[in-house]
């Protein structure tokens, strides 16, 4: 058994390696996107112009209309202190082909004050690379790897790394069982006076937490990989579990909890997406929405203001949130309460409060502050950071491993081969691991 546990270890985690690698040290980064954005970008992101703001919505109907092209489907109604207003927008679809427009950007930066364009840029861009785009492009590359668009499906890469995440998952317990000391072959005297079998199990299974770094390169190899493995375990299943989760949220994870217990659907989750391709138009703009969103509000007892739109423009609705510009993520990193309103009728579809309903539905609301680590705030950020570069160096000294076990079997081989009988050879880390 632990044969066929070790060979699934090694062929899992060579599959994984380079994706992990990859992942993790975006990950690392991408902990302070917000931060390395201002700092690399103050000229998209810094207002210029003191005075009192003008309309946020206003400012949107602006934006669409020097830029005829693109559609706004999401803003904040009060920036930061200091801060530009941020359009997200996307193409309108050109009535003489039936595609979309290539605006070239997603993105619009617009002076509070004085209603100044500071900029726009293509959050994500793959080419050219530019201080402008370069935490944008770590993150997508985080969760998607920039793979395009095609056979009319733009979630290849979600698919992929969802898919690399659920091997990891369960290549995280594989792992776990190998460290376990193997099955010791009781006699009668076997047992030493004092001891019992849970410090007999202890003793033998210490070693693995151990790093031994004055016994050459490849046992200290073996060992960061096997001591990190095993002291970070929990939160390396975590990052696993949730990058699963959260790449195949649609797909599998929501439906996979919808079997096992109560989990309270968004309006999103109870629609079928039109596809990016095909936009569905509203019937009423922002204002309106507001407006709707804001009465729906007062009737919940809602007291915080309206503090963000968004037109799912696939999914025919408006997200509308209430939160504060002080309030950043949100409770937690989980987001804020929401109204759904339907795009064309201004119905309320319902609505989402952080961390409120069923065990199950606080176990999915959990997935992002879980994986991002906002959900215990700075320190949180600064594990999952470090986390970043645990699963990279993991995933390296794993196929280091592998690369020493190989040479050793083709060196064996070749001494079979030509009758070759002597100098025994270096010691391999299968070796090593049943002496520790």
């Amino acid at each position: 058994m632990r044969h066929y546990f070790t060979w699934l270890h090694r062929y899992m985690g060579l599959t994984i390696a380079g994706f992990l690698v990859v992942t993790g040290l975006t990950g690392a980064i991408i902990s302070w996107d917000h931060e390395l954005d201002e700092w690399l970008n103050p000229h998209l992101l810094e207002a210029n112009t003191q005075g009192t703001p003008q309309s946020a919505t206003a400012l949107a109907a602006e934006v669409e209309r020097q830029f005829p092209q693109v559609q706004v489907t999401y803003y904040e109604l009060a920036p930061e202190s200091g801060h530009t207003h941020y359009y997200w927008v996307e193409p309108r679809v050109n009535p003489d082909t039936g595609q979309l427009y290539k605006p070239g950007f997603n993105q619009v930066y617009v002076d509070p004050v004085s209603g100044e364009i500071q900029g726009t840029r293509e959050w994500g861009a793959v080419w050219p690379i530019s201080r402008e785009n370069f935490v944008s492009f770590l993150y997508k590359l985080h969760f998607s790897l920039h793979i395009p668009e095609f056979w009319g499906i733009d979630h290849w890469g979600l698919w992929l790394l969802g898919v690399i995440a659920l091997i990891w998952t369960f290549d995280c317990f594989v792992g776990f069982y190998l460290t376990l000391p193997r099955r010791k072959r009781r006699t009668k005297n076997s047992d030493t006076p004092g001891e019992t079998k849970a410090t007999g199990f202890w003793q033998r299974w210490k070693p693995a937490w151990k790093i031994r770094t004055q016994s050459g390169p490849t046992k200290l190899n073996f060992d960061l990989h096997r001591a990190f493995g095993l002291w970070t375990w929990i939160l390396l299943f975590v990052i696993a579990f949730t990058g699963f989760s959260l790449n195949l949220y649609r797909e599998v994870f929501f439906p996979m909890m919808s079997l096992v217990s109560d989990v309270t659907p968004t309006p999103l989750d109870e629609r079928v997406p039109s596809g990016h391709h095909n936009p569905i138009e509203p019937a009423y703009g922002f204002s309106r929405a507001i407006e709707l969103s804001e009465a729906a509000g007062r009737d919940k007892g809602w007291d915080a203001p309206v503090g963000s739109l968004w037109h799912a423009r696939e999914f025919g609705m408006y997200r509308v949130e209430f939160f504060t510009p002080e309030e950043g993520h949100g409770a937690g990193g989980v987001g804020h309460k929401a109204i759904y309103l339907d795009s064309k009728t201004g119905n309320v579809l319902g609505d989402w409060i952080p961390w409120r309903g069923t065990a199950a539905d606080l176990f999915v609301q959990a997935q992002f502050p879980l994986h991002s680590g906002r959900i215990l705030g700075l320190p949180g950020r600064i594990l999952i950071s470090l986390m970043g570069i645990v699963v990279a160096m993991l995933s390296i000294t794993g196929v280091v491993i592998w690369s020493k076990r190989l040479k050793a079997r083709k060196s064996r081989r070749v001494r079979q081969n030509v009758g070759v009988t002597g100098s025994p050879m270096e010691p391999t880390a299968s070796a090593f691991e049943s002496r520790a």
